[in-house]
């Protein structure tokens, strides 16, 4: 399978990215025009959210069409544009693929609404169990996940909205519609797939959860890998694209099974164990310091075991559905470059591929909503209403939002400083922060020592250096307050060194706005990257948020 070893993501929101129709929503055009910009950058693939007809109730992952292009965003014409212009600079199209679910205002379910009991098959149809829902999931976005349609006297299975309708991939003509789904997006051009919560599509049983949500009877089933399997050999095994699979309350050895080249599957898995380590007691809508000990033992523990079980990890801090990560973990007030850079660091030193979410290249941040009316996500508004219920004040409420609410990942971008940050020349479909008069791309672009050059930097170092690349993850510092540090080394007979000698590069981040303590000796090691303009091989203490990228002299 594709080795993504020097592969770098860049994810794009469309609906947030560039308006270029004055409709206050970004567009495939706009992608467009922006292509030089991301070549600079030095990425080598774009991810898009889902660009297909939808009624956005979940924004755009209730699929109503999966071969159509929203006419929001374009044409498949512009499609096309699109896909041949990045090729010209070297840059992939990778599309999200939404297979567990499809909007119920897709043909198929419509059919299966007329009574169709070939398209009804398939949707999972359950009967009432003594009376009650056939069992006693929630749905992941609030409410019983089980929706009645009278006609039947049954209920369909919804794991997430009541308009999101689940397939049943038991059903292998399911299984056939999604094998031409992705020949057609092949054909077009495309070579990289993003499976939307892809380890809920084997439903194992349907019995009530007993004190849990019922995640263990429909996550991470033993036919999630058989049917990604079949996928990849019906549709994919030709063109061998880049593959990643969105796991959901997963674990290292499902994720190491899915990722593992041998078993045909995936190429890489995202997991998001490290993107709940500021959740109190678990719960989201929360407030709390992130558990920086929580947050190193995953990283840790993710990239040594990933490595031994031969699976490969999608490395994020940030994406559509998570808050800014300079907001979450840095200081975008007094540490804005700094912090910035050392969390970019970190996505680029671990073993894995490296994603980028619009404008985090820039240090964009959360959105400094004054409002709960400022707020669209749909989880967002829910959220509030319950946290008001439970009477907290709106302060309360918007201190909360502020921290978690998924809009912070969708933010119009901010090209300059002129008004809506110039992504529209009309009011922009949600509110654009008011931070863009100084984080812009404009800004960046001007200044040498700027986030946007440090992550140009990062890439092409991902892209040169094997020990980064493929080298072993040795933590080191596990149990220190402040500093998070790791070698990379690769060893003299591994199969990608052809240099024979051993590599290793030592890399030590302070998370923290105050100077710590460093008890590693830094003596024989040269500096390769950092975030402070000087270094001294002697010093025992690094600065606030200061990185630190040595490579061993040999």
């Amino acid at each position: 399978m594709k080795d993504c070893s020097q592969e770098v993501v860049y994810q794009i929101y469309p609906k947030s990215f560039q308006d270029t129709n004055g409709n206050g929503l970004g567009d495939l055009q706009g992608i467009i025009q922006h292509l030089d910009y991301l070549q600079k950058l030095g990425v080598t693939c774009i991810w898009l959210n889902p660009i297909y007809p939808s009624p956005q109730n979940d924004n755009g992952y209730d699929v109503a069409d999966y071969v159509a292009i929203n006419p929001d965003y374009g044409t498949m014409a512009d499609f096309e544009q699109l896909v041949q212009e990045g090729a010209k600079r070297g840059i992939s199209i990778m599309l999200d693929m939404v297979f567990n679910h499809t909007s119920t205002e897709h043909e198929w379910f419509k059919k299966a609404l007329a009574g169709d009991p070939h398209y009804k098959n398939y949707y999972i149809w359950k009967k009432s169990k003594d009376g009650k829902l056939p069992t006693n999931w929630p749905s992941k976005f609030g409410g019983p996940c089980w929706q009645y349609v009278e006609q039947f006297d049954e209920y369909y299975l919804h794991l997430f909205d009541p308009t999101q309708a689940d397939l049943d991939l038991s059903n292998p003509d399911v299984r056939d519609e999604l094998v031409k789904i992705l020949k057609f997006w092949i054909d077009k051009g495309v070579r990289g797939f993003r499976f939307d919560v892809i380890n809920l599509i084997d439903k194992m049983s349907y019995e009530d959860a007993q004190g849990t949500e019922g995640k263990e009877f429909y996550t991470d089933g033993p036919k999630v890998g058989t049917y990604i399997h079949e996928l990849y050999e019906r549709a994919l095994r030709e063109c061998d694209p880049m593959t990643v699979g969105e796991m959901s309350a997963t674990t290292i050895q499902k994720c190491a099974q899915y990722s593992n080249p041998k078993n045909e599957e995936l190429t890489m898995c995202f997991n998001f164990h490290h993107l709940k380590v500021d959740y109190l007691n678990k719960e989201k809508w929360t407030l709390m310091p992130f558990d920086f000990q929580e947050l190193k033992s995953l990283f840790n523990s993710w990239d040594v075991e990933m490595e031994k079980e031969g699976g490969w990890n999608a490395l994020f801090w940030n994406c559509h559905d998570q808050p800014r990560s300079i907001s979450r973990f840095g200081d975008p007030v007094n540490y804005p470059k700094e912090s910035a850079k050392m969390l970019a660091a970190i996505n680029f030193t671990r073993r894995g591929t490296p994603y980028i979410h619009y404008g985090e290249e820039i240090g964009m941040t959360n959105l400094n909503a004054h409002s709960i009316a400022e707020y669209r996500d749909v989880e967002s508004l829910n959220a509030a209403k319950m946290l008001e219920e439970k009477g907290y004040s709106e302060q309360e409420i918007l201190d909360i939002l502020h921290a978690k609410s998924r809009d912070n990942g969708r933010i119009p971008m901010q090209w300059n400083n002129s008004q809506n940050g110039g992504f529209s020349t009309v009011e922009p479909w949600l509110e654009s922060n008011d931070n863009l008069e100084t984080v812009n791309v404009e800004a960046c672009l001007e200044d040498p020592d700027s986030i946007f050059y440090y992550y140009q930097k990062l890439i092409q170092l991902k892209k040169e250096n094997l020990a980064l690349r493929y080298g072993t993850t040795i933590p080191e510092l596990v149990d220190d307050a402040s500093l998070y540090a790791y070698r990379r080394v690769l060893d003299a007979n591994d199969c990608h060194n052809p240099n024979g000698k051993e590599e290793e590069i030592l890399c030590i981040h302070n998370f923290y706005g105050k100077e710590a303590n460093c008890d590693l000796d830094l003596t024989g090691y040269t500096r390769v990257l950092s975030n402070y303009e000087d270094f001294d091989a002697n010093t025992k203490t690094l600065r606030p948020y200061e990185s630190l990228i040595l490579q061993k002299q040999n």
